[in-house]
C-alpha cells in the first residue's frame, strides 16, 4: 500500500536520498566543464511560469526527474569557478549537507532549550572572534542576509538615540514633532542602507551621502561639517553607516577615523561588512580594518565570503541589552535569563524581527568547523591574491584599463582600446555590450558598477575553486569580445 503524501516510507526515502546525493555530486563535479550561465529559452520560462498544479499528487521520483531536467540546468551560475558576478559565492559542500540535516530536524530557532539555539550562539561568537569584535556583553543573531542585518543594526542605533533624548520610539513612533533623525553613509554604500531608513520611517532623505576619496572610501574630513550643518538646521544626527568592503570596489572606509568622529559627536557607528568584514580574519589584511572593533554594530554575510549556502547573514551588536530592548515584546518579569528556570538562554526572537526562525546556524557551524581559523584566513587570502593577479593582467593588457584600486577581491576595469580613450560615452556603451555578450556566451560571467559616472566591468573573486587560469580566461574573454564588437561597430 502506497504511503499518502507528505509521508514517505523509510526505504523509499532512503532510495530518494541516495539518488539526490548522486545527482548533486555529479552536478557539482561537472560544473567546470559546463557553460557558466545558460540563458533560458522563452518556452522554458513559460513552462515553469504557467505550469498548472495537478489534481492528483505526482510521485517523488517524477518530481525529482522534473527538477533535474527543468530547474537544475538553469542555475544562476555562481557554482562555476569562472563566475565573477555580484557578490555570490559557490556553496561550501559541507554547507549543502548541513542544509539537508537542518531541514530534517526543522526546529524553530526563536528560542528554547534545544541544541539549535546553542549552535547559533557558538557560531555567532566564532564570527565575533574571527573579525575581532568584542564578545563581552555583545549579542548577535543570524539573519536572511545583509539587508536584514543592516536594518537591525540601524534600528538599535535609532533606539539608542531616542533613549538618550528621553522618549520611546517604540511607543510613540515618529509621528510627533521631534527633530528628524539623519544618518551618514558613503556615496559608495549599499542601497540597503537607504532601504533600512525607509523601512524605519526615516525616509530616504534622512541618509546623507558622504563623498568618497580617490580610493572610493568615505572622505571622513567631510563628516564633522555635515553633522554640524544638520544640527544647525534643527536635525538630529544619530549614526554613521560605514563600509568594510563596498560591493562596488571592495573599498574599506577609514573605520578608526570614523569611530573618532562618532565618539566626539555622540553618534552610533554601524559597519556594513556584509561582503568584506570577514577579511579581518586574515592577519595581513587586518590593519585595513583598524577601528572595526570600536563599532556599535556590524553586519556581515557568511553566505558571501565563507560560501555558506544562502540564506545566512548576521548582525553583531556591542550592547546586547540595547538590542533586546529594541525588539523584545516580552515583559521583563517573564524574560528568560541565563541559568534561571526552564528555557535556556534569552530567546533570539527578542533580538530581531522574526519569531519563527530556521536552523541557519547549522550550515555556518559546520562550515566554520570544516575551515577552522586557518582555513578562513587561507580562503580570504587566496581570493585576494587572485584579485591582485587579475589586476596585474588588466594592467599589462594594452586594451584594458583598471578603474579602481584593489582592496579585497573585487577588480573594476573596462575594455578601452587606444582609439577610444577619452570617448567615455562610447566606452560605456561598448563595455555594456561586452558584459552582456560574455554573460550570454557562457565562457565566464561578470557584472558592472558605476565609478565616477562611468560604466565599469566588475569581477568579484569568491569561488573556493577559482584558479589563475580562470582569471586569465576572464581577461581573454573580455579582450576577444571587445575587439570583435569594436570591429562590428
Amino acid at each position: 500500500m502506497t504511503t499518502p503524501p507528505p509521508a514517505l516510507d523509510p526505504e523509499r526515502f532512503r532510495r530518494l536520498g541516495h539518488a539526490l546525493v548522486d545527482l548533486v555530486t555529479d552536478y557539482l563535479a561537472g560544473l567546470p566543464a559546463r557553460p557558466v550561465f545558460r540563458p533560458m529559452r522563452p518556452a522554458e520560462r513559460a513552462t515553469l511560469l504557467q505550469e498548472a498544479l495537478g489534481e492528483a499528487g505526482a510521485s517523488p521520483e517524477a518530481i525529482v526527474e522534473r527538477f533535474s531536467t527543468a530547474v537544475l540546468p538553469h542555475a544562476m551560475g555562481n557554482g562555476h569557478p569562472r563566475f565573477f558576478g555580484w557578490v555570490n559565492s559557490a556553496p561550501a559542500p559541507i554547507g549543502v549537507l548541513a542544509d539537508f540535516l537542518a531541514a530534517a530536524m526543522d526546529p524553530s530557532c526563536a528560542g528554547g532549550d534545544h541544541a539549535a539555539i546553542y549552535v547559533e550562539r557558538a557560531a555567532i561568537r566564532w564570527l565575533m572572534e574571527l573579525i575581532g569584535f568584542p564578545t563581552d556583553g555583545s549579542m548577535g543573531l543570524l539573519t536572511s542576509g545583509g539587508s536584514e542585518a543592516n536594518l537591525l543594526g540601524l534600528a538599535a542605533a535609532r533606539q539608542r538615540a531616542a533613549d538618550r533624548d528621553g522618549w520611546s520610539v517604540r511607543r510613540e513612533g515618529l509621528q510627533r514633532a521631534r527633530p528628524p533623525l539623519v544618518l551618514y553613509a558613503s556615496e559608495q554604500g549599499h542601497s540597503c542602507i537607504q532601504k533600512a531608513a525607509e523601512l524605519m520611517g526615516l525616509g530616504a532623505e534622512a541618509v546623507r551621502g558622504v563623498p568618497v576619496d580617490a580610493r572610493f572610501r568615505m572622505d571622513v574630513s567631510r563628516l564633522p561639517a555635515a553633522i554640524a550643518a544638520d544640527r544647525a538646521a534643527g536635525l538630529r544626527p544619530f549614526c554613521v553607516a560605514a563600509s568594510a568592503g563596498t560591493v562596488g570596489t571592495g573599498a574599506i572606509d577609514p573605520l578608526d577615523a570614523i569611530a573618532d568622529v562618532c565618539a566626539a559627536e555622540g553618534l552610533w557607528l554601524h559597519v556594513d561588512g556584509a561582503y568584506g568584514a570577514l577579511g579581518a580574519a586574515r592577519a595581513d589584511l587586518r590593519p585595513r580594518y583598524t577601528g572595526l572593533a570600536r563599532a556599535d554594530s556590524v553586519a556581515l554575510d557568511p553566505h558571501k565570503w565563507l560560501g555558506v549556502p544562502i540564506e545566512c547573514g548576521a548582525v553583531l551588536v556591542r550592547d546586547g541589552r540595547l538590542l533586546r530592548e529594541t525588539f523584545s515584546l516580552v515583559p521583563a518579569y517573564l524574560r528568560t535569563e541565563p541559568d534561571r528556570g526552564f528555557g535556556g538562554l534569552p530567546w533570539f526572537s527578542e533580538y530581531g524581527v522574526q519569531q519563527t526562525r530556521g536552523f541557519r546556524a547549522l550550515k555556518l557551524w559546520m562550515t566554520l568547523q570544516h575551515l577552522g581559523r586557518a582555513g578562513v584566513s587561507e580562503l580570504v587570502g587566496r581570493h585576494a591574491a587572485l584579485a591582485e593577479c587579475l589586476a596585474g593582467l588588466v594592467d599589462a593588457a594594452a586594451d584594458l584599463e583598471r578603474l579602481a584600486p584593489v582592496e579585497l577581491s573585487i577588480v573594476c576595469f573596462r575594455y578601452a582600446p587606444a582609439r577610444l580613450r577619452g570617448a567615455d560615452e562610447r566606452l560605456d556603451a561598448l563595455n555594456k555590450r561586452v558584459m552582456e555578450e560574455i554573460q550570454a556566451g557562457g565562457a565566464a560571467f561578470l557584472t558592472q558598477t558605476t565609478l565616477a559616472g562611468r560604466f565599469a566591468l566588475r569581477a568579484c573573486v569568491l569561488h573556493y575553486a577559482t584558479t589563475e587560469a580562470d582569471v586569465a580566461a576572464l581577461v581573454d574573454a573580455v579582450t576577444r569580445t571587445g575587439a570583435r564588437l569594436l570591429v562590428e561597430g
